[in-house]
């Protein structure tokens, strides 16, 4: 397993540590030009800054900013933060991803209530937690996530509760701590397809994170799972097509499918930009193989639309 823990000292006065200090000595790729249906525009709104706002003062983590994630505009103008816990800083080295990684801080004991305090001040009637991996926990951050679910039950109780974990990898346990906590949505992203793990997610194992979302339905068929594929990084449309089979032979409910965006020029090259056409296509497939739920356009992200598209859930399952 591929983790990356950095204890080395602190730099130089005037000199800023690398974000991704594992990744500095690889070559460039070329970062390629957008094309028109990915662009979006700068968010400038006061609803934007208000959100912005609320999660600054309660010294909160998003991965709205820490990925980059190319809707923030569109999503925190309607007060929609998707809350990152455990710190900013993950121990993992994925080759797709903009969280910082290194050796994290202590745990953040008052987190929960913080984020508890946040989603009512934001109004939210749905929430997505996500986390960075922690390998230096001996849970994996798994009691973290159930004090976090447990405080927003307490002070918003109407509120539905959406995860999004990491895999726990050698964390007995840890999972089903999670799943017993009883979020609404249990999301654990496969991210890419077999053939490409090695080069894309080289700390995780593929069959290992469809097992851990099969696990949830054995231990509690009502709860909602959800996982999300990346494409644009060179896989092919057959091998999409047999995720979205071992995706359904665990039991998933709900599919994102979305373009891979280049981080930097340290981070894996994009193959190609796929088209709003294919992905049609990959929804339309996708619905036809049983999925309750599909999104899949260009600009998918595991949270985006997360609170409308738990309401199209909710009643694909009901109208069975």
């Amino acid at each position: 397993m591929t983790v990356l823990f950095d204890k080395a000292n602190a730099p130089a006065s005037g000199m800023q540590k690398p974000r991704h200090p594992e990744k500095q000595n690889r070559p460039d790729n070329a970062i390629l030009r957008k094309p028109s249906w990915i662009r979006v525009k700068a968010p400038t709104s006061s609803a934007f800054s208000a959100t912005r706002d609320i999660v600054k003062k309660k010294g909160l983590v998003t991965v709205c900013e820490e990925a980059a994630c190319p809707n923030i505009g569109e999503c925190w103008e309607k007060s929609h933060a998707t809350f990152m816990i455990l710190g900013d800083t993950c121990t993992r080295a994925c080759a797709f991803c903009n969280v910082k990684t290194g050796m994290p801080g202590a745990v953040d004991l008052g987190e929960p209530a913080k984020i508890a305090e946040a989603v009512i001040e934001m109004g939210l009637q749905h929430v997505v937690i996500t986390s960075v991996d922690r390998d230096d926990l001996s849970d994996g951050g798994a009691n973290h996530f159930v004090n976090v679910i447990n405080a927003i039950r307490e002070t918003s109780p109407k509120t539905t509760i959406e995860i999004l974990t990491p895999d726990f990898l050698r964390k007995d346990g840890a999972v089903e701590a999670v799943i017993d906590a009883k979020p609404d949505v249990f999301n654990h992203n496969l991210e890419t397809v077999p053939r490409l793990y090695l080069k894309i997610r080289p700390g995780a194992r593929y069959f290992h994170s469809l097992r851990l979302l099969e696990r949830v339905k054995d231990r509690d068929p009502q709860q909602f799972t959800k996982s999300g594929l990346m494409v644009g990084l060179g896989e092919t449309k057959e091998e999409v097509m047999q995720v979205m089979d071992d995706m359904r032979s665990a039991g998933i409910d709900f599919l994102t499918i979305g373009q891979y965006l280049q981080p930097t020029r340290k981070h894996a090259a994009i193959d190609r930009f796929v088209t709003p056409d294919e992905f049609k296509a990959y929804e339309t497939i996708a619905r036809a193989k049983g999925f309750l739920m599909v999104s899949a356009t260009p600009l998918t992200r595991s949270s985006y639309h997360a609170d409308s598209d738990f309401a199209q859930l909710r009643a694909a399952r009901a109208a069975l």
